[in-house]
């Protein structure tokens, strides 16, 4: 099932990050303010030693995060591709990525969603 549906305005768009620094968060996507986002795909790829991916979607309504990816540990060259199902954010909300157990991580991490417009007024 889908969020986009003919007559409603909607764009899909890719983004990425780079995990570099040992334990630091970083913001892989936030939903903007006008848009509802289906996230249709995740990806994480280690480039460096043994690390330990971590992915959390932030809920923005009430501050809470959940663990889409917790803590698993990567060889070199190893990933994780999460597909199949939908989650669906709403404004504010956000995906982070987090990279630990390695002085100098570097995991890169994807993420596709589809971004439907929210009409004003």
């Amino acid at each position: 099932m889908t969020l986009v549906s003919p007559g409603k305005p909607a764009r899909t768009v890719s983004k990425g990050v780079i995990c570099d620094t040992e334990d630091a968060v970083e913001t892989l996507y936030t939903c903007p303010a006008n848009c509802r986002g289906e996230v249709s795909m995740l990806f994480c790829v280690n480039a460096n030693g043994n690390t330990s991916a971590l992915a959390k979607w932030y809920r923005a309504s009430d501050s809470a995060e959940f663990n889409l990816i917790g803590g698993k540990n990567l060889g070199v060259g190893e990933y994780i591709l999460l597909t199949g199902a939908t989650l669906v954010l709403e404004p504010g909300d956000e995906i982070r990525c987090i990279a630990s157990g390695n002085a100098t991580p570097t995991l890169d991490y994807m993420c596709t969603v589809t971004e439907t417009f929210i009409p004003v007024g």
